[in-house]
Formats: C-alpha cells, sequence, structure tokens
C-alpha cells in the first residue's frame, strides 16, 4: 500500500505544553525527508508480526553516493568514498553508524539503490528501455523514495510502502510512482534531472507501542492510525528525519502527522492519547544527480554502453 513520506507545507502547529504538562516531551538525533504533506492519510494495515524483525536490521538512517546505466554495477561500484559527499563518505566507512546503530552491523542500503533509481527515472523520460536488474540484493523490505530539487533540496516527491517488496521491483516502482505521480506535485520532467537529488530509506525495527510519546525525534519514524471526526480510521506517515529537519517536538509532529491524514477538528491531548502508533527505524542512503552522473560517465565508457548521457548543467 503506498504512503506519502513526509513535510508539511507550513502547517501551522501548536507550540510544546510547558514542562512537567500533559504531552511534554524529550527530542533526539536525526536525518531527513522534510517538506510539503502527502495528501491525506495512508490508509491500510500495520505491518504483520514478522515485520517488525525483517531481516533482523536496527535501523539507522543518513547519507549519500553514486552508479550506473544498463548493465548490472559491478560490485564495488558506489562502495568507497571516492566522489561522494563527506557524509556518504563517513557513512560507507562506518557501516554501524547512526541513530541506534550498533557500530558492527552492515548496512544493507546502499549507494547503487540510488543510482538504480536514477537509472530507471532517467529511461523513463528519455524514452528508453527499463535497466536490466541490478546486482544488490532483492531481499523483502518496506521502502520508500524520495526525490528533492536544488540548492536548497525541495521537496519534490516522496511515496513508499509499508509492505514488505522485493528491492529490485519495489525500486523500480516507487522510483516512477514518486517522480510522477505524487499528487503534490506535477510529473518530473528532463530539465529537472540535473538537480535532483534521490534518497531511499528501508524501514525496519517497527514496534507498536502504547504511549503516543514513546518515541525519540530523529530516530523513529512514526505511523499513526486514528478515528477521524467522521468516525472513519485514517492514517500517516513520517519517516524519522521529519522532525529533526522541521524543528519540531513530539505534540508539535503528531499534530502535524493528524492534520496530514486528514483531521480537521481542534486537537486535544485527550485525543492524542487515543492514537495507535507505531514507531520504526530506517536505513537511508542519498545521491545527487552530479554524483551519479560522474559515476554513470565513467560505466559508460568503460562498458560501452549505447545510451548518450543526458544534458548537464550545473545548478542555476
Amino acid at each position: 500500500m503506498a504512503a506519502g513520506c513526509c513535510g508539511v507545507k507550513k502547517q501551522k502547529l501548536s507550540s510544546s505544553p510547558p514542562s512537567g504538562s500533559a504531552g511534554a516531551g524529550g527530542g533526539g538525533s536525526g536525518s531527513r525527508c522534510g517538506g510539503a504533506a502527502a495528501a491525506g492519510g495512508e490508509p491500510g494495515a500495520l505491518p504483520p508480526p514478522g515485520v517488525p524483525r525483517l531481516n533482523g536490521l536496527a535501523g539507522l538512517a543518513g547519507g549519500a553516493a553514486g552508479c550506473a546505466l544498463s548493465q548490472p554495477l559491478p560490485p564495488s561500484c558506489g562502495g568507497g568514498p571516492a566522489g561522494l559527499s563527506p557524509p556518504a563518505s563517513s557513512l560507507l566507512s562506518s557501516p554501524g553508524a547512526g541513530s541506534g546503530g550498533t557500530g558492527c552491523r552492515k548496512m544493507v542500503v546502499s549507494a547503487e539503490m540510488c543510482c538504480f533509481c536514477f537509472d530507471v527515472l532517467y529511461c523513463h523520460l528519455y524514452g528508453y528501455q527499463p535497466p536490466r536488474s541490478p546486482r544488490f540484493t532483492n531481499d523483502p523490505y518496506p521502502l520508500f523514495v524520495t526525490w528533492k530539487i536544488g540548492r536548497d533540496k525541495r521537496l519534490r516527491g516522496c511515496i513508499g510502502t509499508f509492505s514488505a517488496m522485493n528491492l529490485h521491483s519495489g525500486l523500480r516502482e516507487y522510483t516512477l510512482t514518486s517522480a510522477l505521480k505524487d499528487s503534490r506535485f506535477p510529473p518530473m520532467t528532463r530539465d529537472e534531472l540535473p538537480r535532483l537529488f534521490c534518497s531511499v530509506s528501508l524501514l525496519t525495527n517497527f514496534e507498536d507501542v502504547c504511549d503516543y510519546m514513546d518515541w525519540e525525534v530523529g530516530v523513529h519514524g512514526i505511523r499513526i492510525e486514528f478515528i477521524n471526526e467522521k468516525g472513519s480510521k485514517r492514517t500517516a506517515t513520517y519517516l524519522p528525519e521529519v522532525a529533526k529537519e522541521q524543528g519540531w517536538d513530539h505534540i508539535q509532529t503528531i499534530d502535524s502527522l493528524l492534520r496530514k491524514g486528514g483531521y480537521k477538528a481542534p486537537i486535544t491531548n485527550e485525543f492524542r492519547k487515543t492514537i495507535k502508533l507505531t514507531r520504526y527505524r530506517s536505513e537511508k542512503m542519498t545521491m545527487s544527480y552530479t554524483e551519479y552522473l560522474a559515476h554513470r560517465q565513467h560505466h559508460h565508457f568503460q562498458n560501452g554502453i549505447g545510451h548518450p548521457l543526458p544534458p548537464y548543467n550545473h545548478y542555476s
């Protein structure tokens, strides 16, 4: 079931309650994915009991990198820090780094996944055959694909699913869904490619909690389920980075999600207590088009790929 991942168009949010009052909450450290809110809530059941322990991952967030087109990439592509932005280099050299990391577990998300998303979008916009299946794992994960654009990295599209999908087909599908079918934005065009940033988030460690305040800003993503003023069940979610990027506390994040999910009545602390909340973590990788193009050009000449390279422009 598709879901909008993140962001708000500057909703008016309530301030935190005074310390010691009901609903006051703590903060945390974090990552990315703010912007404009998805219209309405995202329906559907929460992941089954087995999903929270999917592949035994502990969630992380952060990063960036690069890769190729039309041919499977060598295992080393995007695997090192060369040509990457500092956050990417740091992340790739420290697989356990990030919120909630153990310090020794290898991350599943990779630069190659972002490369593949750019490949899929590029081929679609230029009318080429879809790229071949990539070499990274095809294990199933809940996932989101996020596009941002320009120097200020404005949200350009963000859609994903809480149902575990095989990564090869899941990333193909949600690359185009987030780029072309996010109802908040017009479909992407070729002209926008040089200014794009692509992020892949793999969701892990789903936990149902009894207290709507039982999650950490910047560490957990949250998915809420509530009954609106018309008696209908609605859901909405923010990825782990959103609240931190927006500078929100717990209450502001919850209230924004309620509005995102279509709740129009006054929000009281009593109503917040009726919310069913699931927290989760994510592994995230981000790559700019500039990084993608550099890696792609290298593999274009190395592997003799027949497709012409797209026009390249620096940021305007």
